[in-house]
């Protein structure tokens, strides 16, 4: 695949904002600071393309499970979407298109990771260092995208076996699949996608299940080209669209609090599903669910099923419990012959390492302070972590709506918490440790009696360590954005301009990597 090439680079020698990744929300926050008149920014993004998880995915199947429509910018909407539900690919075309065509390119820095970042007291600014050099900046905006790093399972037995192992994020296009005998570990998200496309060229296709995912049909299909003229034609087409697919996801909320009524409902359509698709018997007894629909990821798919159901295909409804030469040996006992292992294992969401990597006032990382989960004011700030703020951290993503629309609002609560340093004269901005802890009292309260805390089931919505619900807004998507797209000013520590000092040169930076 191509790749965005940059335009001649801007070179900014402290630029007042760095950005880090060009996933949505990096992008995102970078077109809106462009089309405010703001220039002092650079993104560093560690790969050589824009994308985040659209330009890591690339594996066979690979589509969004939110309708194209919605699934975008309403600041830069899109009418010629192939789909209803556009493929990975696609996507990834359009934020290349967004990067390109809004000028971003001379802003971006690719192969550039941040290896770590250090809040400086005295300088009153961020030192972030890199591969090429330390940047120092007023503003550090963090953009980790939800399934940024991929969670890579410990298999003991991983080194002595002899076929290929590569993770679902990490496609190896160049290993030969054709008849192979391949594994699929995970059935999740991913996988539900790669299962089909696998059995359409393994010789064996063996999927090891920990436990079974509820789906619901997947309504995708094709716009027709009379489809796509309207939402070209008439933009107020593409606005009627996204509201349409936006309401009916607030819709499904109510069903993640526990409602009987709705619980019922989300049930019958996800097994109805399931007897319609599969008959009776001891496959459709496996993909039976054991814990309350939406306490985990409710699934979209009208493809796995059936592929399941392939001679060729076999569901093992247990764990991979280790690899011993070409065999993978599940929980069960039962030991299955592979050439090729394809981990489907998901993301690091409830500890994501960027957090490793970002050191505040008192010189700790902020993993170690979530070290009982991660936790912010307004899901964006954190005490302790001046000139901070992180999109799509903790309590951003949703189980029932488009994380877009939670960019979106996040990326108006840091152009308004700019706009009120400008106008006031303020230097520094911190989060209180009152106002952050009355937030998360609130959140955790509002969590309680959820599906997620209360369905019976481990998910990556919860960390383990804490048993708090601390990956998904607890709320409707509408309710996140009425709470936390406004930046309030009362709730944070404000040093004026003239009292914290200018950028100055770097000296005495850690260089070890975190």
């Amino acid at each position: 695949m191509d790749t965005v090439t940059s335009a001649t680079p801007v070179s900014p020698e402290a630029p007042d904002i760095l950005i880090i990744g060009s996933g949505f929300a990096g992008l995102g926050m970078a077109i809106r600071l462009l089309r405010s008149g703001c220039t002092s920014f650079l993104v560093l993004e560690r790969a050589d393309d824009v994308g985040g998880t659209w330009r890591d995915n690339h594996y066979p199947g690979i589509a969004c499970d939110v309708p194209s429509h919605l699934y975008s910018f309403s600041f830069r909407p899109k009418a010629d979407w192939s789909r209803v539900f556009s493929p990975g690919g696609e996507i990834h075309a359009y934020l290349r298109d967004c990067a390109r065509e809004e000028g971003l390119l001379p802003y971006i820095r690719f192969g550039t990771p941040m290896l770590d970042a250090h809040w400086d007291e005295a300088a009153a600014c961020w030192h972030v260092r890199t591969p090429q050099g330390v940047h120092t900046c007023r503003y550090l905006i963090a953009c980790p995208g939800h399934l940024a790093d991929a969670h890579q399972p410990d298999i003991p037995g991983l080194e002595s076996f002899s076929g290929e192992v590569f993770h679902s994020a990490r496609w190896r296009h160049d290993v030969a699949l054709e008849g192979k005998r391949i594994g699929v570990v995970g059935s999740g998200a991913s996988a539900i996608q790669i299962v089909p496309e696998m059995a359409k060229v393994a010789g064996e296709l063996t999927v090891f299940q920990r436990s079974a995912p509820y789906m619901i049909p997947r309504p995708d299909r094709a716009y027709s080209l009379a489809e796509r003229r309207l939402f070209v034609r008439d933009p107020q087409a593409v606005t009627r669209a996204r509201a349409e697919i936006f309401w009916g996801g607030e819709h499904n909320f109510i069903q993640r609090r526990n409602v009987p009524r709705f619980v019922a409902e989300a049930k019958a359509l996800a097994l109805g599903h399931l007897h319609a698709q599969v008959p009776p018997g001891p496959l459709r007894d496996a993909l039976t669910p054991r814990y309350e629909i939406g306490c985990k990821r409710v699934l979209i798919s009208d493809t796995y099923y059936p592929a399941l159901q392939q001679p060729h295909v076999r569901l093992v409804p247990s764990a991979l419990e280790r690899l011993d030469g070409d065999e993978a040996i599940s929980a069960d006992g039962q030991r299955h012959r592979l050439d090729v292992l394809v981990c489907a294992t998901g993301f690091e969401a409830t500890r994501p390492p960027f957090a490793q990597l970002i050191h505040g006032r008192s010189g700790i990382s902020l993993d170690a302070h979530w070290s009982g989960g991660m936790l912010a004011h307004d899901s964006i700030a954190v005490h302790g972590w001046p000139n901070l703020f992180i999109i799509n951290g903790p309590n951003t993503g949703l189980g029932h709506n488009s994380v877009v629309y939670i960019i979106e609002a996040q990326i108006d609560y840091i152009l308004g918490a700019l706009d009120h340093a400008r106008q006031a004269g303020v230097g520094v901005l911190e989060a209180q440790a009152q106002a952050q802890d009355d937030y998360m009292a609130a959140l955790d309260q509002r969590a309680q009696g959820s599906v997620w805390l209360a369905g019976g089931c481990r998910s990556w919505y919860v960390d383990e360590r804490s048993q708090r619900l601390t990956l998904v807004w607890p709320g409707y998507a509408w309710a996140f954005r009425d709470a936390n797209s406004r930046f309030r000013p009362e709730t944070y520590r404000q040093t004026p301009m003239a009292a914290a000092a200018t950028t100055r040169p770097v000296q005495n930076i850690p260089q070890e990597t975190a």
